[in-house]
């Protein structure tokens, strides 16, 4: 009996250079800023670590409808995102990322922000750790969290991936470092 899961993955360009999709039978996994020669061992290597043996195949058609989402999101046709996801992460960062996911396009949040709304004001940087680890970024918007002075801070696909991000969704709030 095998317990590996059978994950597939595409690559589409964008804007802020080409993006690796990883899904399982239930939903969009991973986002992955770069091709998949970049991304892929990265993502293997989260899966293993939550004790997941995958088994990836490259597919462009069962990503059809998160790439045309994405797309729309780029061109400015679209706000939100509505797929089917699968999160790998702790209960802290899945409660982190739902937070982050409820950021309204165009509006930003301070990590201290994200660490009282769930209740946990003191966590500043372990909410700034789970961020860090979001597997889904432009999914779930990490680009719109920003530092307490309105700096941008980190951003796993670089900062200027998150500023561009940020002036597609017209947030000019924020200051650069």
């Amino acid at each position: 009996m095998s317990n590996r899961i059978e994950m597939k993955y595409s690559v589409m360009p964008s804007p802020i250079g080409d993006l690796t999709l990883v899904k399982s039978q239930y939903g969009l996994c991973f986002i992955a800023f770069g091709s998949s020669k970049e991304t892929i061992c990265h993502v293997k290597r989260k899966l293993r670590a939550r004790q997941i043996r995958e088994e990836l195949l490259f597919s462009d058609d069962d990503f059809l409808e998160e790439k045309l989402q994405i797309q729309q999101f780029f061109n400015g046709e679209r706000t939100t995102f509505d797929l089917a996801t699968d999160l790998y992460g702790t209960p802290f960062q899945k409660m982190v990322w739902a937070e982050v996911a409820s950021i309204p396009f165009g509006e930003t949040r301070s990590y201290k922000d994200i660490a009282k709304a769930i209740g946990a004001p003191k966590a500043v940087r372990a909410v700034g750790g789970a961020n860090n680890q979001n597997p889904l970024p432009l999914v779930i918007p990490c680009h719109r969290v920003i530092g307490s002075n309105g700096s941008l801070v980190g951003y796993g696909g670089g900062i200027d991936k998150k500023e561009h991000l940020l002036e597609l969704e017209g947030t000019l709030s924020f200051t650069r470092r």
